[in-house]
């Protein structure tokens, strides 16, 4: 049984996130399905690198898939983007060995989050309208701090009991791109709504609510100002799942979606 690797896009404001899940419709289930339409298989795997919540977007999920088919990589590709939802695309299919876990084998992770200084008739489900003027270089100056090994307690509803809630931040970096600020957010793994809890720090820092120094004291303390904070999920994207030997090289990304460019009518 040939094991695919598989990378895919989506829009995840329909799904409830990727994990499978009983009596919701998620972007691995419509995945599952797709599977057994074109292979007429019902037993097989597919295994994401990590999970999205609820309306978070990808734009380079990685999952592997185990299924016994004669199709070569680019035709189960072809065929299984032919019957999913437009709003999932699976954008590249690879056999690979046995040994590649989609998630165990991953190296690095990067998110994405958009936010918009404006109103926009096309970026409201993929942006996070902030309307309050954002003084970046605070914001700049707050994110520096989430470098490195910390603890993440207070920015994730995962019970430390559980799991180690402590995370490698490598880079936090923040550009603009009118009418956009772009938040790109690199580490090792992430936990259960850490990213969009940073995030909305990182905008209150902009707004004046915090001052950049709040940022290594929440942190510090398990403090309840991290999840009042949390970001729409609306904004954030999987941008990309990293493993051994590729490049970790960050590429200036443009918004999605770039909204049309404001012309002034000529006059005659």
């Amino acid at each position: 049984m040939p094991r695919f690797k598989l990378t895919l896009e989506y829009a995840g404001t329909r799904y409830s996130g990727w994990q499978v899940q009983r009596n919701a419709r998620t972007v691995q289930g419509v995945v599952m399905d797709a599977v057994r339409e074109v292979t007429g298989r019902d037993r097989f795997e597919v295994y994401g690198s990590g999970r999205t919540d609820a309306g978070v977007h990808a734009l380079a999920q990685v999952a592997h898939l185990d299924v016994a088919t004669r199709l070569a990589a680019e035709d189960l590709r072809d065929r299984l983007n032919a019957v999913l939802p437009s709003d999932v695309v699976v954008l590249e299919a690879a056999v690979v060995s046995h040994r590649f876990h989609a998630r165990r084998d991953a190296v690095a992770r990067r998110y994405r989050y958009q936010l918009t200084t404006r109103r926009t008739a096309f970026a409201k489900p993929y942006a996070w309208w902030v309307r309050e003027p954002l003084d970046l270089a605070a914001m700049a100056d707050g994110a520096n701090a989430f470098v490195g090994l910390h603890d993440f307690r207070s920015f994730t509803d995962d019970a430390a009991e559980e799991k180690s809630t402590r995370v490698l931040v490598e880079d936090v970096a923040i550009r603009e791109a009118e009418p956009f600020v772009l938040i790109s957010i690199e580490g090792s793994h992430f936990l259960w709504k850490m990213v969009r809890r940073m995030v909305g720090v990182l905008v209150e820092v902009g707004r004046g609510g915090l001052v950049p120094t709040d940022v290594p004291r929440l942190l510090r303390t398990h403090s309840p100002r991290p999840a009042a904070l949390t970001a729409p999920a609306a904004g954030l994207f999987l941008e990309r799942v990293y493993y051994p030997g590729e490049s970790r090289e960050a590429e200036a990304a443009s918004p999605l979606p770039a909204p049309p460019q404001r012309h002034r009518p000529s006059r005659s």
